[in-house]
């Protein structure tokens, strides 16, 4: 595993811990319980039961071990204390569409909190790697999976 630092919000990474702790107080517990009550039942061999919950205890042990990685390299950004006119990691960033004119928000945070359902995109994707460094009335080329878009910064925000 590299041990490259990883930009996280406070919120993501206050979501990383929570899930982390979930996984050992809750669900760690639960499957201990189901895997004992699967061995009770005899026969390991062709017990459904007991490989089900041995497999959920692989997965939960792998997701467990995978937030401790992320929890151990992530630089937390309070993005609260930052400011100025440019784009970089944190900023809310409202955009026109220069072809179509529709307006989107987006805030660019970490790869694991990324959701863009939420407005949330990754540092490293192709649109915030396209803005960090713009400022508002800058335009934007952006290459995306369905083509080449441009954007016209309208709002540079900090929250």
């Amino acid at each position: 595993m590299s041990m490259e630092r990883v930009p996280v919000t406070i919120a993501g990474y206050k979501s990383l811990e929570e899930e982390l702790y979930r996984l050992k107080s809750v669900e760690r517990p639960r499957i201990i319980a189901a895997i004992s009550e699967a061995r009770a039942h005899g026969d390991l061999s062709e017990n459904a039961e007991y490989h089900a919950a041995k497999e959920q205890q692989g997965l939960n042990e792998a997701r467990v071990a995978e937030l401790e990685d992320k929890i151990s390299r992530a630089e937390v950004i309070d993005t609260s204390k930052l400011s100025g006119a440019t784009i970089k990691f944190g900023a809310t960033v409202s955009l026109a569409d220069d072809d179509n004119g529709d307006k989107v928000k987006y805030t660019i945070v970490g790869d694991t909190e990324a959701n863009l359902r939420d407005g949330k995109i990754s540092i490293s994707s192709p649109i915030a790697r396209a803005l960090i460094g713009k400022s508002k009335g800058d335009n934007v080329e952006v290459t995306t999976p369905k083509g080449s878009r441009s954007f016209e910064v309208l709002k540079v925000e900090w929250k």
